[in-house]
């Protein structure tokens, strides 16, 4: 389990939950007892009516209910974060002892008194291979991946750092401590589900309400003054997660995150994309060799590559303003994240595709840009031999902790 840095935040997570279930109480209470039972059964006589509305509302509660829990769960459970590094793991730990002396943690501190987070130059820094292991990645503009310098790693491709949590997430959509935590890969799908069902559940509880109080004002009877109190708790939930669905789906469709979308218009993504060998750099792209070559003596001379059928060379490019290389399309889009039948779509049991994804090519399948940038940037065509090349990346990591072992 992650938890939120802050002790407040903390608090609500806990306390939220406590809340919804008193507003679902107060509801059921309402609509069960006193509109359907009290006042279409046994004032109206409209049965039909009472059962339908009785039917309608334990449907969506029940949904509702199920996809928080989902969505709750794996928020505990599997947020989605990516594995700290090994400088980042050491600093925490000397942090907590810090604090527990009572003095500063180190990410406290003043900038030129903290640790140094700078990127690991070393050319086989833990996980720079899951990069150079794909065809393409998200780079920086000297064609290495991103790095954080609070998780001291790498960060993979639209993985984004968590103030909340203090931790990187796997496409962080956003903190919501309505459902306990941060959404993302591996939550989005669900939040949808539970947003959706939660609108459609207030609908009801509004529908129903509204046509007891408006049938009792007709016939002049007094006004139930919990009537009104659920109707107002249902138009507040209710209007605040039709908005949270809508915009939620609209991301879904075009495949971007809140993060994302924020800066998507204003965005350019740097991308190592995999070429032959050999391959030189002109002056619309750069070039960068994977395993990067290590460094020894005053003068830093390079030494040649250790294994020449383990190297790769990337191109790194940088796509229009505005463009999303993980577009596949709305339809496409939605399948990653919802599932591939309606089944998916309406029961929160499946993870999304896109969460399990496993392919060489790329973290996340990519959209028709990257074959457009291809031809954009003109990269020749990799050779069979090159493109079925598996890098055996337990034997290369073995080689990598020997060669660190024997220089320290």
């Amino acid at each position: 389990m992650v938890a939120a840095k802050t002790a407040s935040t903390r608090w609500l997570v806990r306390i939220i939950p406590l809340i919804l279930a008193g507003c679902a109480g107060l509801a059921t209470y309402v609509v069960v007892k006193r509109v359907c039972l009290d006042y279409f059964l046994q004032t109206q006589h409209k049965n039909g009516v009472a059962a339908a509305f009785l039917t309608l509302y334990f449907v969506f509660l029940l949904c509702m209910l199920l996809s928080y829990f989902r969505v709750f769960l794996e928020i505990q459970h599997n947020p989605g974060v990516t594995p700290l590094g090994e400088r980042a793991v050491e600093q925490r730990e000397r942090d907590k002892e810090r604090k527990r002396q009572g003095r500063k943690a180190e990410s406290d501190l003043e900038a030129g008194e903290r640790y140094d987070a700078g990127a690991d130059n070393n050319p086989d820094s833990p996980g720079l291979e899951r990069f150079y292991s794909k065809n393409v990645f998200v780079c920086n503009t000297d064609g290495r991946p991103r790095w954080c310098s609070s998780c001291c790693t790498w960060k993979v491709d639209r993985a984004h750092h968590c103030s909340e949590l203090d931790r990187c997430v796997k496409k962080m959509d956003h903190y919501c401590p309505w459902v306990g935590g941060v959404v993302g890969e591996t939550t989005f799908k669900f939040f949808i589900q539970f947003t959706g069902y939660t609108a459609l559940y207030c609908i009801v509880v509004i529908v129903a309400t509204v046509i007891c109080l408006k049938s009792k004002l007709d016939s002049g009877q007094g006004v139930d003054g919990l009537v009104i109190a659920a109707l107002a708790i249902s138009a507040f939930f209710g209007l605040f997660t039709f908005t949270m669905t809508a915009t939620s789906i609209r991301y879904a469709i075009v495949n971007l995150t809140n993060v994302d979308y924020l800066k998507s218009k204003n965005t350019v993504h740097h991308l190592a994309i995999r070429v032959p060998r050999g391959t030189q750099g002109t002056p619309k792209y750069s070039v960068i060799t994977y395993p990067l070559p290590k460094r020894s003596g005053p003068g830093h001379e390079e030494d040649p590559p250790r294994d020449q059928l383990a190297t790769r060379t990337f191109a790194i490019v940088k796509t229009e303003m505005g463009e999303n290389p993980w577009d596949l399309g709305p339809y496409r889009n939605w399948q990653s994240i919802m599932g591939n039948s309606p089944v998916d779509w309406l029961l929160p049991i499946k993870p999304s595709p896109c969460a399990v994804y496993e392919n060489n090519e790329s973290f996340y399948e990519m959209g028709p840009l990257y074959e457009q940038l291809r031809e954009r940037f003109g990269f020749p065509e990799l050779s069979s031999s090159e493109k079925g090349e598996v890098i055996e990346l337990k034997q290369h990591r073995q080689v990598n902790r020997t060669d660190s072992t024997r220089g320290s």
